[in-house]
C-alpha cells in the first residue's frame, strides 16, 4: 500500500500522472457542438492541444488559438481556456475529440465521442404481393406483404410498430445504405400499423392503412382473376360500342356532303338552262 502511494506522487511531480475523463454528443447535421475541457486554471503560457482521430486539428501559443486541419477550415473556434467549438458539422466530423494540456506539471486530457447525425427521411410503404396470398393454410383471412423502405441513412433503426408495440427492427451502423423491413398483415385485420425511422436526434413515423395497400379477395383467388377478366370484357366491348358510333358518324357526314354537292349541282344545272334560253 505504501510502495503504491509513492509512485503515485512520484508520477506526479515529474509530470506524467494523467487526469483524464470521456463526454458524449450528438448533433445533428449542419448545427454547432461545444466541447468544454473544464479547466479553470489555464494560463496563456500553458500549452492546449486538441486533436481529432488522432490528428492535431487545434492548439494554442501563449494564448493565441492555432488551426492545423484543412477539413476544418474556418469551422473551429478555439477559446483561451480550452473550449472548441466546431460549426457547421458534417458527418465526417463523427469521432473521437481529444484535450490535452499540462497545468502546474500535471497532464490533464479528455475525450470527446461526437456522432453527426443527418434528418431522417420519410419511410416509404409499398405493398410487396399485389395479388391475394395466403400465409399458411389454416389462416381465415387474406394477406399481404407491406415493406417499409428508407433510402441513403447512416445510423438509423427501422421498425414496425402494431399500436405501441415493436413487431421487428434493422438497423445501419457506419454506412450510408438503403434499408427494408417487410411485413405480414391481414386485410382484413383492424389494427394500427406504423413504420418508424430514428436516430437519436430525429425521428420520422409513416402510418399505413391496410385497405388502401392490401387488395381484398374472396376465398379463391380465382375470384380476382375472374373479376379482372370481366373488367377487361367491359372495357373491350366499350371500346367496340365507341368505334361503331364513330363509324355511323362518319357515314352519316359522308351522306350529308354528297346530298349537299348534289343539290349545289341541280341548282347549277337550272341556272345554266336559263342562260341558255
Amino acid at each position: 500500500m505504501n510502495h503504491t502511494f509513492v509512485l503515485l506522487v512520484l508520477l506526479c511531480l515529474v509530470g506524467v500522472f494523467q487526469v483524464e475523463s470521456h463526454e458524449v454528443h450528438s448533433v445533428m447535421l449542419g448545427d454547432s457542438v461545444t466541447l468544454d475541457s473544464n479547466v479553470s486554471e489555464i494560463q496563456l503560457t500553458d500549452e492546449i492541444e486538441w486533436r481529432f482521430n488522432n490528428s492535431r486539428i487545434a492548439y494554442t501559443i501563449k494564448g493565441n488559438p492555432k488551426y492545423a486541419d484543412e477539413r476544418f477550415r474556418d469551422r473551429l473556434k478555439l477559446e483561451s481556456n480550452g473550449v472548441l467549438t466546431i460549426n457547421d458539422t458534417r458527418t465526417t466530423d463523427t469521432g473521437v475529440y481529444k484535450f490535452r494540456t499540462i497545468i502546474n506539471n500535471e497532464e490533464s486530457i479528455k475525450t470527446f465521442s461526437v456522432t453527426v447525425y443527418a434528418p431522417v427521411p420519410i419511410p416509404v410503404i409499398t405493398s410487396v404481393i399485389s395479388q391475394c396470398s395466403r400465409s399458411s393454410e389454416s389462416s381465415s383471412s387474406p394477406t399481404c406483404v407491406l415493406l417499409c423502405s428508407v433510402m441513403d441513412v447512416f445510423r438509423v433503426n427501422l421498425s414496425w410498430y402494431k399500436g405501441i408495440s415493436v413487431l421487428s427492427s434493422i438497423s445501419v451502423s457506419d454506412l450510408s445504405i438503403s434499408l427494408s423491413l417487410p411485413l405480414e398483415v391481414e386485410y382484413q385485420d383492424n389494427n394500427t400499423y406504423s413504420c418508424v425511422v430514428n436516430n437519436p436526434i430525429s425521428n420520422q413515423t409513416k402510418h399505413v392503412c391496410i385497405t388502401d395497400l392490401c387488395r381484398l379477395c374472396s376465398d379463391d383467388v380465382s375470384f380476382c382473376e375472374s373479376t379482372e377478366a370481366v373488367i377487361r370484357l367491359v372495357v373491350t366491348a366499350l371500346m367496340g360500342l365507341a368505334a361503331a358510333a364513330a363509324f355511323i358518324v362518319l357515314v352519316y357526314d359522308i351522306r350529308s356532303r354528297r346530298a349537299e354537292q348534289e343539290r349545289h349541282q341541280t341548282l347549277n344545272d337550272g341556272s345554266d338552262t336559263l342562260k341558255q334560253e
